[in-house]
């Protein structure tokens, strides 16, 4: 059998972040402060490695409270009864991530773009891996439904979510 080696997310040069569109006009960010995320590899390339995510929604932060307490609530995350969402990967080739990502209750398989940036050796002596994950979802999918129509009838938070996840791991 052969020995996996185990990456653990250096949340200190991580981040993971959501954008939405607002009104069809502006584009609203958010992010994940609390989060955790590991990689199980056979070698280097992280081919086909195994990847698992997970984000606290009590953490979540457009930097604007109301509004992040409307995105804990039930028209949207419900953080109460569905305090994390999850990604496990299914397949990896080195730039296309296949995995289910579960947001409330229901699970979906995406597609993520991954960019590997490389492994490094930091000043002390910890061995890095960088990665760049992109990807889309459809917000409804996931019952993130809540809506509202302008009096001049664009819709006020788009369907289409961006997902922008830059996560650093050390080599345990």
């Amino acid at each position: 059998m052969e020995k996996k080696t185990n990456w653990s997310v250096d949340t200190a040069h991580s981040e993971i972040e959501f954008k939405v569109k607002h009104m069809m006009i502006s584009t609203v960010t958010g992010s994940f402060s609390d989060f955790d995320a590991s990689i199980e590899a056979a070698d280097d390339s992280f081919k086909n490695a195994k990847f698992r995510f997970s984000a606290k929604i009590d953490s979540i932060s457009t930097k604007n409270k109301d509004r992040d307490t409307h995105l804990k609530s039930d028209d949207f995350f419900n953080a109460e009864k569905f305090p994390k969402l999850t990604f496990e990967s299914k397949s990896f080739d080195g730039e296309k991530m296949v995995g289910d990502m579960t947001i409330r209750d229901v699970t979906k398989e995406i597609t993520l773009d991954v960019d590997f940036n490389g492994i490094a050796v930091d000043p002390y002596g910890q061995t890095k891996a960088g990665f760049e994950a992109t990807g889309t979802i459809n917000r409804k999918d996931f019952n993130l439904n809540w809506n509202a129509v302008t009096e001049a009838g664009s819709i006020v938070v788009s369907d289409k979510v961006r997902l922008i996840a830059n996560l650093q791991f050390i080599k345990q």
